[in-house]
């Protein structure tokens, strides 16, 4: 083989095909991992590579892939409402770790405010990365059906509010969920079950109020009074709603929470009003967050970000990969944890 570069050298392509003894073309496609390439000129290329500390140039590299290595992760809510739900942080972890395990990196956006939505499909159309995982848009936001007019593969986490047909989704069963939830307080005994709800312009938050009522109804209970729509999915908005219900429904016995933040600020208000847990009042959450729910002895309906973000990126892998893939969505199955809440 030829000599190598000089140790304040950085050393390139043309260094390693001289290092390994083959021509330019070669070596790149060697490193490019090239199906043309015989396997002893692939190993001959890389042990080169190795020898000499040669990375290839990502941005060169791009140039010619049209590849940038890079996944936007978008969360189309509010900065100050994604950080205060621990939903979120664990969908950005999950994201990362498994983008790390297939070689790409994360990018992470958010989009505030409808103002956002041109700035944010702006970057994506840019250049600066190969494909989008979205997070459960609310009903009205236009970020799905700009994204729709993006020659980009998108995966959504969570149904979008504002389209249906023609998209990659990967959610949980959540009208599923909160039959599950109601299910198990009719079991021990509740009859005027309460459902704190999420904010009604969700998606998830709508197919867990749906699940409540269809599982009442079914057990011929009357769900009449009996739901208080949270301005969002935190404690303080729980507390409030609970509070609503506790006033207009004082002889309740049971709530489903549609977060695990919303059931902890429905326990704050009950016990506050002078309501023992679980009993006077069973209550049930939704994520069953690792942290939270064991901490307050919630009983929750379990999912797993992690899960539904490892779904996404296989689906995002396979769409960059020219694999067909048919749009659709495809629903992750819950399970319920029980805890001494109810």
């Amino acid at each position: 083989m030829a000599a190598g570069p000089s140790q304040d050298e950085r050393p390139t392509l043309e260094d390693v095909a001289a290092y390994a003894g083959v021509s330019r073309s070669t070596a790149s496609r060697a490193l490019n991992d090239d199906a043309y390439v015989s396997r002893r000129a692939r190993e001959v290329v890389l042990a080169a590579a190795a020898a000499l500390g040669y990375s290839p140039n990502q941005a060169a590299r791009s140039l010619v892939t049209k590849r940038t290595g890079a996944v936007g992760l978008v969360l189309s809510e509010p900065e100050s409402k994604v950080l205060d739900d621990p939903y979120y942080p664990a969908v950005m972890h999950g994201a990362f770790r498994e983008l790390a395990a297939v070689g790409m990196q994360m990018l992470l956006m958010f989009v505030d405010s409808r103002e956002d939505v041109p700035r944010t499909i702006r970057f994506l159309e840019g250049g600066h990365v190969d494909g989008a995982l979205v997070i459960a848009p609310h009903k009205g936001d236009p970020l799905p059906t700009a994204l729709r007019l993006l020659r980009l593969p998108v995966v959504f986490g969570g149904r979008p509010g504002t389209i249906s047909r023609g998209i990659h989704t990967v959610d949980f069963d959540n009208q599923g969920g909160a039959r599950m939830a109601v299910e198990h307080l009719l079991g021990i005994g509740r009859r005027r079950i309460a459902t704190v709800t999420g904010p009604l312009d969700h998606p998830a938050a709508r197919d867990r109020l749906t699940g409540w009522r269809d599982a009442l109804i079914a057990a011929g209970a009357d769900p009449d009074d009996l739901s208080e729509a949270a301005d969002d999915f935190s404690m303080e908005s729980g507390e409030r709603a609970m509070q609503n219900l506790l006033d207009r429904a004082p002889r309740l016995d049971a709530v489903f929470a549609a977060s695990d933040p919303l059931a902890a600020g429905a326990m704050r208000a009950l016990l506050n009003g002078g309501r023992r847990v679980p009993q006077d009042v069973a209550v049930v959450g939704f994520d069953d967050h690792p942290a939270l729910a064991p901490a307050m002895d919630l009983t929750s309906i379990h999912q797993d970000p992690r899960e539904q973000v490892g779904h996404m990126v296989r689906t995002l892998m396979a769409l960059l990969a020219g694999e067909s893939v048919r749009p659709g969505t495809r629903v992750l199955p819950v399970s319920i944890t029980h805890r001494g809440s109810a």
